[in-house]
């Protein structure tokens, strides 16, 4: 279990040993939509209810910890824990009752602290993931699947703090560089004008052997680099196949035709 150092340590038992381990992937940031202390969270988790994250924070910036890191939590409904082990740590914040104010500064600097600790011991990634069992740095409101269907958890103005202030200052103070975005794996579509007899081009033969697999092939020979009437014959029968007619439907391709096409980069 990893236990942050600079919060105050209020371990939950049982669940503290008798939950399953997780590799942490995500962090994920709630509002409890209450004025309590991290003491007073402590209480309601022990006595009131088998849910509980792994941190709270007071509008004071007082910190504690319940639950290792490296151990489930329950406040995340689907990023719990994922059944190739992964799982996120969630960390809940001193509110008012509607999820409408801010996080104190207090509050900023110690979910930046703990962001920045949490990448620096379990590589968590100082990014925004894409879909929600991907992993990165999110809210609760992020995913469906953290939230058993919808929450306003934290709410509209520390939305914007976790966008504008503390995934920035997170991703400042670690020294990992971020991920490249991945590059499309698809060729972009060249221009209509691309696309004449006598063109001699790789992707010619990428496109003819993906009209192949989509079962629109009026090959004899081929496919091959130069375009030639086949290809014609070919694109047209896969563009009637999407549902164009006449002139859509003339062999040459267009930018929508080719998008759902994807076609490989030679």
């Amino acid at each position: 279990m990893a236990w942050y150092p600079g919060a105050t340590k209020m371990e939950l038992q049982p669940e503290s040993d008798s939950q399953p381990a997780i590799k942490p992937t995500q962090y994920i940031l709630h509002s409890i939509a209450a004025p309590w202390t991290p003491g007073r969270t402590y209480e309601y988790w022990r006595d009131s209810t088998n849910l509980e994250s792994h941190f709270a924070v007071g509008y004071d910036g007082s910190l504690a910890q319940f639950i290792g890191t490296e151990t489930r939590a329950d406040a995340n409904a689907s990023a719990n824990r994922r059944a190739d082990g992964t799982g996120a740590v969630s960390i809940e914040t001193e509110s008012n009752l509607d999820h409408t104010d801010p996080w104190t500064t207090e509050q900023l600097y110690k979910l930046i602290d703990v962001g920045v600790w949490l990448h620096n011991t379990h590589g968590i990634p100082v990014r925004v993931p894409s879909r929600w069992d991907e992993p990165g740095m999110g809210f609760h409101s992020m995913f469906k699947e953290w939230s058993g269907g919808g929450t306003e958890c934290p709410g509209d103005a520390r939305r914007e703090q976790f966008h504008k202030e503390i995934l920035p200052e997170i991703a400042r103070h670690t020294s990992t560089p971020q991920a490249p975005k991945p590059q499309p794996i698809y060729a972009a579509f060249p221009g209509r004008s691309f696309f004449h007899i006598g063109q001699v081009h790789p992707l010619i033969t990428k496109m003819g052997e993906r009209l192949v697999a989509e079962g629109c092939s009026r090959y004899r020979v081929g496919p091959s680099p130069d375009f030639g009437p086949a290809d014609i014959k070919s694109y047209a029968a896969w563009q009637r196949k999407l549902g164009y007619s006449g002139s859509d439907a003339d062999g040459y391709p267009g930018p929508a035709s080719w998008a759902a096409l994807k076609v490989p980069r030679p």
